[in-house]
């Protein structure tokens, strides 16, 4: 009998103390906050000027392997961990249409990753300054891209990209975030003259 009266309250016990049942915790999203955008003139050794973003904290001219003029602008976010590379070309001897082409070219080979590619057409007559922002959905390798030229001396390309493998939902807040910081750059070209 001793084995009963010491049994049964222990499992007594045991299933009283166990308490509620467990719940399972609710659905959370990853909340990254940005600072809002302080913009500030860049002026590089190209034919343009721009604006960009303060945390934006490198900007790197590029040079072509065996060539002294700079062709390009590399400006880093090492926070997000992303680039925007901006490519200059000379419009000269009729490229402009193959300059055209080439950059089309360049959003379109996102297709076979992204979702979908939209375009919205920029015209800045007062600047003389004309071209497309391209904003690519899904998990391409590039999130924004654009071009603008001023159909007569100078054209510039810029994307952005990430240093990480590109998985949207992830990658989907600085996406966001560096999306207008570009569209910015693209807004704000001068051309030198």
């Amino acid at each position: 009998m001793t084995i009963k009266k010491l049994v049964i309250p222990i499992l007594a016990s045991v299933c009283i103390s166990c308490g509620s049942d467990p719940l399972p915790k609710p659905k959370a999203m990853l909340r990254l906050e940005y600072p809002p955008a302080k913009y500030v003139k860049v002026d590089v050794l190209l034919p343009f000027t721009f604006e960009k973003n303060e945390l934006a904290n490198q900007i790197k001219n590029i040079k072509m392997d065996g060539v002294n003029d700079v062709i390009g602008v590399d400006v880093g976010y090492t926070s997000l961990k992303g680039t925007i590379y901006l490519t200059y070309k000379k419009v000269e001897n009729g490229n402009l249409n193959k300059l055209l082409t080439d950059a089309q070219e360049l959003t379109q080979k996102h297709t076979i990753k992204a979702d979908e590619i939209e375009g919205v057409l920029y015209e800045n007559p007062k600047h003389n300054v004309f071209g497309m922002f391209y904003e690519v959905g899904g998990n391409a390798a590039s999130q924004s891209q654009f071009y603008v030229t001023d159909s007569t001396k100078n054209f510039l390309i810029g994307s952005l990209y990430f240093y990480a493998k590109p998985n949207y939902d992830s990658i989907l807040p600085a996406a966001e975030y560096l999306k207008k910081d570009i569209k910015h750059i693209m807004e704000t070209v001068e051309w030198k003259e």
